[in-house]
């Protein structure tokens, strides 16, 4: 029996309390303040990039990573700014909706699955979304707490 500590491998089952914060300090997520989270390494519940930072470290880690523009969510990407029809808008609203520039409106995608885009202008006819994630683009700081490793 060895002393050593478990470390995280690409298939560990991981108890950990986790933050995601932008670089002025907002929590975008946390659960430090919560029930710590429990998740299965490779099976998308945390993004593959911050999967990737975890790998290695022993049980008891508590380390922050700084994340450069894009590495969390991707880069901003300009094809996902589109205009869409009011009509579309509507058809995909409460019949009393009343938005505002900045809200984040669901949308039901062409062959199931829905959407969410970033409301960036309001016309009579069309409307701008912006359908980037998001935290696409944006640095971020990743605080992880790693209380058991199995």
């Amino acid at each position: 029996m060895s002393n050593e500590q478990p470390v995280v491998t690409a298939s560990s089952y991981l108890t950990l309390n986790y933050r995601l914060a932008s670089l002025d300090g907002n929590n975008i997520v946390t659960t430090f303040d919560a029930t710590p989270a429990t998740l299965l390494m490779g099976q998308g519940q945390l993004a593959p990039v911050l999967e990737e930072l975890l790998i290695g470290l022993p049980e008891g880690t508590h380390k922050t990573f700084d994340l450069e523009p894009g590495v969390g969510f991707g880069p901003r990407n300009p094809e996902l700014i589109r205009e869409v029809s009011r009509a579309t808008l509507d058809q995909n609203s409460a019949p009393d909706a009343d938005y505002k520039i900045g809200d984040l409106v669901d949308f039901a995608a062409p062959g199931g699955g829905r959407f969410a885009g970033i409301l960036r202008e309001l016309g009579d006819e069309t409307c701008v979304f912006d359908f980037n994630h998001p935290l696409a683009g944006q640095p971020l700081k990743f605080e992880v707490q790693l209380i058991s490793v199995l």
